[in-house]
């Protein structure tokens, strides 16, 4: 819908059809309409049911710190929904199933960027791709030729499983954050799938010797051998909390990446300053992260009270989705926010991560992914350009995450 059409509306509900544009470099227009004139609107969601749609930088950070509006919650039966569940329920709430089962300590040293050799591995890895990115020649796919085995790479170091098998892990994940209508039967075929996997490397890592297990499903299998608290755990469920730390960490960690590379690439300026001034990663990585329009569905949220957001009374039971790309670019926040300033000093923090309780457990992981990818980027392709018309990527339609198919590349 233009922002023509929703000047014209009446105060009919719902306001709008969400979610908004697929495309991932160019911020929806009706984004700086709904701050300004309904920064909590009445829209429609895929599933066809009604929520309230929170697109100003203050609003946000009030649903998302505010823990009578709950994520777990909106795994419920009957609740109003941003499109059908495409894995079990109990996944939703992922680190508060980490919390009760007693695995925070294990699965927070596993998320910690500077263990032993991660940093290094990483680095390995990505000279390795862009060998071969260099030695099959240009036009390449940069998603399929780096961003996605790089992020692969990552998490397969973090949970302790094969990197060869990382195409057959990627390949569920097109599956499992799918946006659809309704639910669909092979969803769950295609989650058990990869809990089997999961189960079978953390029997894997059981067989070995305790000083050569690795990662995450190497302190589970200590755990299991050692601690008479974890004994009630059963395989199955290590490899959830493996399969879903794999999922949402690979498909967002790979999302970013790419549509980071697609920013810079529409700047290639940016492209010599990183080169130029490579202990200004950090920051760069930040304004990316705050720039970034891979999350295209909003962070859902169920109200589990009345609850006051703005002029908007919440009512318990009420979905509520936070609109990112509506917070990060809030002028109120930050100032210009339509320039990517890779020098912006802020005293707001962006919300990429989230906020609150759920605020993102792998932050500085994925921080730390980002920073060696567009190091390693910059260093070896400084002529890295977009291959075809930006008007011409393809954009992924009912998916978690605003993402192009391919994003060809030359140099």
């Amino acid at each position: 819908m233009s922002v023509e059409q929703l000047e014209g509306r009446d105060g009919q509900e719902p306001l709008l059809d969400f979610p908004l544009s697929r495309r991932g470099d160019v911020l929806p227009e009706e984004c700086a309409w709904l701050r300004d004139k309904a920064p909590v609107a009445r829209v429609r969601t895929l599933t066809g049911d009604p929520a309230w749609l929170v697109s100003s930088y203050a609003l946000a950070k009030q649903v998302l710190e505010d823990e009578r509006f709950s994520l777990k919650d909106t795994a419920n039966a009957g609740v109003p929904r941003q499109y059908a569940l495409t894995i079990p329920p109990e996944v939703v709430n992922n680190m508060g199933n980490i919390n009760s089962a007693g695995l925070r300590s294990a699965v927070m040293k596993a998320l910690n960027p500077r263990q032993p050799g991660l940093q290094d591995r990483l680095r390995a890895v990505a000279g390795e791709l862009i060998d071969r990115i260099l030695a099959e020649g240009g036009p390449a796919d940069l998603r399929a030729g780096f961003a996605d085995p790089f992020s692969a790479a990552l998490h397969c170091q973090v949970l302790g499983v094969p990197f060869e098998d990382w195409r057959r892990l990627m390949s569920g994940l097109d599956v499992a954050f799918m946006t659809a209508r309704e639910p669909f039967a092979d969803s769950a075929l295609n989650w058990y799938k990869d809990v089997g996997y999961f189960t079978d490397r953390l029997r894997a890592q059981l067989a070995l010797p305790a000083e050569e297990r690795t990662g995450l499903l190497g302190r589970f299998a200590e755990l299991k051998e050692a601690d008479p608290e974890s004994a009630h755990l059963t395989d199955e469920m290590f490899a959830t909390v493996a399969v879903s730390l794999f999922g949402a960490g690979a498909v967002s960690t790979s999302a970013f990446l790419v549509l980071a590379v697609l920013a810079l690439l529409q700047r290639p300026e940016l492209i010599g300053y990183l080169r130029a001034h490579p202990e200004r990663m950090g920051k760069a990585v930040d304004e990316l992260l705050r720039w970034n329009l891979s999350v295209g569905d909003g962070l859902p949220r169920i109200a589990m009270a009345d609850v006051r957001v703005g002029d908007v009374l919440v009512k318990e039971g009420e979905l509520v989705l936070v609109l990112l790309e509506g917070a990060n670019f809030d002028p109120e926040a930050f100032e210009r926010p339509e320039v990517l300033d890779l020098e912006r000093d802020s005293a707001n923090a962006h919300l990429a991560f989230g906020a609150g309780r759920h605020f993102c457990p792998a932050s500085a992981l994925g921080r730390a992914h980002a920073e060696i990818a567009l190091e390693v980027l910059v260093e070896r392709l400084p002529g890295l350009r977009l291959a075809v018309p930006a008007e011409n990527l393809v954009w992924r339609t009912g998916f978690i995450k605003r993402l192009p198919e391919r994003l060809p590349v030359a140099w």
